[in-house]
């Protein structure tokens, strides 16, 4: 799926979808330069699981944890230098917990998205507009 958004706000609304769609366990990979959207797309997926906080880019603590209707596990990996440290942090016991998890700089962690998880390239094409390609392995949800 190929979206263009042409505001901060039109990126939050499709993530808001987005979220409002996801279930227990799901696995979103976010993809994209510095800039690109990825915690504003992140703030949407966040406001439509229910989450009532404000979200931020969990850079220096790796992962923030959101309550809400469905929990949100928002992960950076812009510092990680090795995929190991993915799963030191305990990666595999939040897929276990009943929550969403959303991650950032997802190609620092190639190998660590098991199948089915969603991914979504978000490339800046000026100051404003965002183009989102979203990719569901299981088909559309």
């Amino acid at each position: 799926m190929n979206i263009i958004t042409y505001s901060e706000s039109d990126t939050v609304l499709e993530g808001t979808k987005l979220g409002a769609k996801l279930r227990p366990g799901a696995i979103v990979a976010l993809y994209g330069p510095l800039g690109a959207g990825k915690t504003t797309f992140t703030r949407g997926i966040a406001k439509g699981l229910g989450v009532d906080m404000s979200v931020s880019s969990p850079t220096f603590t790796i992962v923030n944890e959101y309550p809400g209707i469905i929990p949100l596990f928002h992960f950076d990996m812009y510092r990680l230098e090795r995929e190991d440290e993915l799963f030191d942090i305990g990666w595999d016991d939040y897929q276990d917990r009943d929550g969403v998890c959303v991650v950032e700089w997802s190609e620092n962690v190639p190998g660590a998205f098991p199948a089915g998880t969603i991914t979504v390239d978000i490339e800046a094409l000026d100051d404003t507009t965002r183009q989102l390609d979203i990719v569901f392995p299981d088909g559309d949800i």
